[in-house]
């Protein structure tokens, strides 16, 4: 049996080592080095001078995902928009291209959502996100629509690309909100 090369600080599935055993479960499980974090996750702590080192989420989300894309939002991402959001996250949004639903990896909760969103997310995205999850995020629609004014006329988000992500991943009320701010930022 050959011995697998591990690299700290990385987040390992359990497929990765079947060129490796014809029972890879069995082999990871032999590996002391290896911590489970979920069915078929497994982490190679890296070692600091207080101890392990847990693993990095976008560390832990690649390997879940198995390189497939993936946009980590939520509250933290939405209250840095000077908007008006000040929500506490409990359940970190995670939009996929594989599945929906609620998971815990690596002792942390995430909530899933297979949704349409960008490559290449730009604030304006978030702006849209944070409309659209108003109700999640605690938002109070007159505050933000307020704040979202003033930030269009201080030139914080681009009026093309507010009209843009709207138009491509809001729905009809999102886009009413967006289309109504910038015609007052005028």
């Amino acid at each position: 049996m050959k011995t697998p090369r591990l690299k700290e600080g990385r987040v390992y599935r359990t497929e990765k080592f079947r060129d490796l055993d014809s029972n890879p479960t069995r082999l990871v499980n032999r590996l002391v080095r290896l911590t489970p974090l979920s069915k078929g996750l497994y982490y190679a702590p890296r070692e600091s001078s207080f101890g392990p080192v847990p693993p990095r989420e976008d560390e832990v989300l690649r390997a879940f995902f198995r390189g497939k894309p993936y946009l980590r939002t939520g509250p933290s991402t939405w209250n840095a928009l000077g908007l008006g959001a000040t929500m506490v996250e409990v359940w970190p949004l995670v939009y996929n291209t594989t599945r929906s639903g609620r998971v815990e990896l690596a002792g942390k909760p995430f909530e899933l959502r297979r949704v349409r969103f960008p490559r290449q997310p730009t604030p304006e995205f978030f702006v849209v996100d944070l409309i659209e999850n108003r109700g999640r995020a605690g938002l109070d629609v007159t505050v933000a629509r307020h704040a979202l004014v003033q930030a269009l006329k201080a030139g914080r988000f681009s009026r093309e690309g507010m009209e843009d992500m709207a138009g491509r991943f809001g729905t009809q009320a999102t886009r009413d909100f967006v289309q109504s701010a910038l015609a007052e930022a005028v």
